[in-house]
């Protein structure tokens, strides 16, 4: 059985209302677009995704694994959006772009400036005939500066922000993050700036340039740890599962399996001792600021690492449960999606796709106690290119067909 197939199926609904009404026309590919127009649509933005005829994202290729011929990627980045096929290259397909704009309020590309200039799709060119879009620009560099026309990808990202030098343990070489951390920063990003644009845009009339970089983005993550260096000129290096800052916020072994213990300030670090029997210890002045735990920190750790050898995982959790002590598992990916209380919390669940159930993350944002954001699955590529031409822009059926014919859709 797949974990797909234990998911509780949720119904589309209305969903979010906070940006109903607003229109985006989204000309983005692979992850960090697509996911800031993700949360757009999710607090229900009517987002409309253009794609290329017949390859549409890139993302649709990148597997396996796929789900009844679709990539799980892609499906992770792209529900309650439509989709439209649009050649933007030829002359008909640029003006049934044009025509779209007429009526939309955001624009969302990741072209770097070079071929927006080269499409007519930069900001310059359409403010005059689109004084009120919010045009927003994420690429790998931002928009100015000698790398604005260089390709990125998240991997590239992170390798200029500094997170990879300091992920991982210190005797190992640099480590990717986990997840696309810069993609989905830069996502997150759009959709916060795009938000902004729109509230200045209802006392101004006026539309809006924004230029969102991986690489700024992904260096602003960073500042907890470029802020100190810059201020004391001291190099940070990698920790592994430690931190550098807090004394004792690691990794521990227990008699069975690993865990995360935070003593991030001197009442938990108080706490923590008197919950597993030694109050004594933890009221020592030698060791009663972070600052002196810092200089103390290797027998420290050894000290606690042989207290937790001693006892199971789950009866320390408990324990530091019990005694609101920062502490948790380490938990692999199938091991989150079995998670008690984030089931409860509906972050997991399946939705009926063209071809059958397909599994999504929820937005986990809750407003007036509701996080219900689904309205539509991940589309089909085109699946919505006809109702769209049609509804929108008023085409004929036969005006339809000749466009498909030529491949302009």
């Amino acid at each position: 059985m797949r974990p797909l197939d234990t998911l509780p199926t949720v119904t589309p609904t209305s969903g979010l209302e906070l940006l109903k009404g607003v229109r985006v026309l989204d000309l983005t590919t692979s992850i960090a677009g697509p996911y800031g127009t993700q949360l757009l649509a999710d607090l229900g933005a009517e987002v409309t995704k253009v794609e290329r005829v017949e390859a549409g994202d890139d993302t649709r290729a990148w597997g396996p694994p796929f789900l009844d011929g679709e990539s799980l990627w892609f499906l992770s980045m792209n529900r309650n959006k439509e989709s439209l096929t649009l050649d933007i290259r030829q002359p008909e397909g640029r003006s049934i772009l044009d025509n779209l704009l007429a009526s939309t309020d955001v624009l969302v590309l990741n072209a770097v400036q070079e071929v927006q200039r080269k499409l007519g799709l930069d900001f310059e060119s359409l403010r005059t005939r689109h004084p009120t879009l919010i045009h927003v620009a994420l690429t790998g560099f931002g928009s100015q500066g000698p790398r604005a026309n260089l390709p990125c990808y998240d991997l590239i990202a992170e390798g200029y922000s500094g997170v990879m030098d300091l992920t991982g343990e210190q005797e190992s070489g640099p480590q990717k993050v986990g997840t696309p951390a810069a993609d989905l920063l830069a996502g997150q990003d759009v959709a916060l700036a795009t938000v902004a644009a729109l509230f200045e845009r209802q006392r101004t009339g006026v539309g809006k340039s924004i230029d969102v970089s991986m690489v700024a983005s992904m260096v602003r993550f960073m500042a907890p740890r470029i802020v100190p260096y810059l201020g004391s000129g001291e190099r940070v290096t990698r920790s592994g599962g430690r931190d550098s800052v807090i004394a004792i916020y690691q990794v521990f072994e227990t008699a069975d399996e690993p865990i995360t213990l935070g003593l991030g300030n001197d009442a938990i670090w108080r706490r923590f001792w008197t919950a597993v029997g030694q109050p004594a210890y933890g009221a020592a002045a030698s060791l009663a600021t972070n600052a002196s735990r810092r200089t103390e920190r290797a027998s420290i750790v050894e000290t606690i690492q042989g207290l937790l050898a001693t006892r199971k995982r789950e009866h320390w959790l408990a324990l530091f449960n019990e005694n609101r002590i920062p502490a948790g598992p380490i938990n692999r990916v199938d091991q989150v999606v079995e998670d008690s209380h984030l089931l409860s919390e509906g972050l997991f669940y399946s939705v009926e796709g063209a071809a059958g159930k397909v599994p999504q993350v929820g937005l986990g944002i809750r407003f007036d106690g509701k996080s219900n954001a689904y309205r539509c699955a991940p589309p089909r590529l085109g699946a919505d290119t006809e109702r769209v031409l049609r509804e929108r822009l008023g085409m004929s059926k036969a005006c339809i067909a000749g466009l498909r014919e030529r491949r302009i859709i």
